[in-house]
């Protein structure tokens, strides 16, 4: 059993940072590449950023030079650095196993109830 618990949403001011972590439980985490995703009312989940288990890192347009993924393995815990905030950043915010296959994320069906980060003034 996989449980994935995130945590450091809040409410920041556009420009501002804030660093989300997320404890994943199980023997999962030390195998596995891990995402983090973000979703809006009305939009599917979206993949902004994923770190492979050998530490490879990867992040999409909207995130790439703003967010910082980075993981723990002693501590089963994967971190979103998040800088220069926009208010379009705002979403629940969700981490997630996977596996990364050339270059392409694949995400395992396992979910935590995710972290709100709201940007806004």
């Amino acid at each position: 059993q996989v449980h994935l618990v995130e945590s450091g949403g809040g409410l920041v001011q556009p420009v501002g940072s804030l660093r989300l972590s997320c404890v994943a439980s199980g023997n999962i985490f030390s195998l596995s590449a891990m995402g983090w995703y973000r979703q809006t009312p009305g939009k599917e989940r979206e993949l902004v950023a994923y770190i492979t288990n050998s530490g490879v890192t990867n992040y999409t347009d909207s995130t790439q030079g703003r967010f910082t993924i980075s993981r723990d393995n002693a501590d089963n815990t994967v971190y979103l650095q998040m800088n220069s905030l926009k208010p379009e950043d705002t979403a629940v915010y969700y981490c997630n196993p996977g596996t990364v296959i050339r270059g392409t994320y694949y995400g395992m069906r396992y979910w935590g109830k995710g972290t709100l980060v709201t940007v806004s003034s």
